[in-house]
């Protein structure tokens, strides 16, 4: 399990971007499962959509792709640094099964099907209330960065 101040030491996201609120479930080199509690206070919701708030499915893969980052930091021992950046690198098969709206609970379960040479496939499944509301096969990497880049 990860609480949000542990979740702050692993993701370099804050405010507004960061989608992942709590870690239930862990298991290196297999399968993580994670919380985002959805608020009428996102700042996405002003423009999307002002008369019924919606979630941009964009920012539910970018959930899932946070915490993706979160099983790969500790699958491979890594704990990130300035000189580290977690890359999203790839969707494929992205579905969008529900609205997520003010008020629910995204339950992410994303497991890792292949890792080589730094880069992560995944399957990710987000639930509310049970009910399936995304899946997609996600691919993202690892790289080390330069001081001047």
């Amino acid at each position: 399990m990860m609480d949000i101040h542990q979740i702050l030491k692993q993701l370099p996201h804050r405010y507004p971007i960061l989608l992942v609120d709590r870690v239930v479930s862990l298991e290196k080199g297999r399968s993580i499962r994670a919380l985002k509690n959805v608020t009428i206070n996102e700042p996405f919701f002003t423009g999307h959509f002002p008369h019924r708030p919606v979630m941009p499915g964009v920012l539910i893969l970018e959930a899932m792709a946070q915490a993706a980052a979160l099983l790969s930091f500790e699958t491979e021992g890594l704990t990130p640094d300035d000189q580290t950046m977690y890359y999203f690198a790839g969707i494929d098969g992205a579905r969008f099964k529900r609205p997520v709206e003010p008020g629910d609970q995204l339950v992410m379960d994303v497991t890792l099907e292949r890792a080589k040479a730094g880069i992560f496939k995944f399957k990710g499944v987000t639930r509310v209330d049970e009910e399936l509301a995304c899946e997609a096969e996600l691919m993202c990497t690892i790289r080390r960065i330069s001081a001047g880049a």
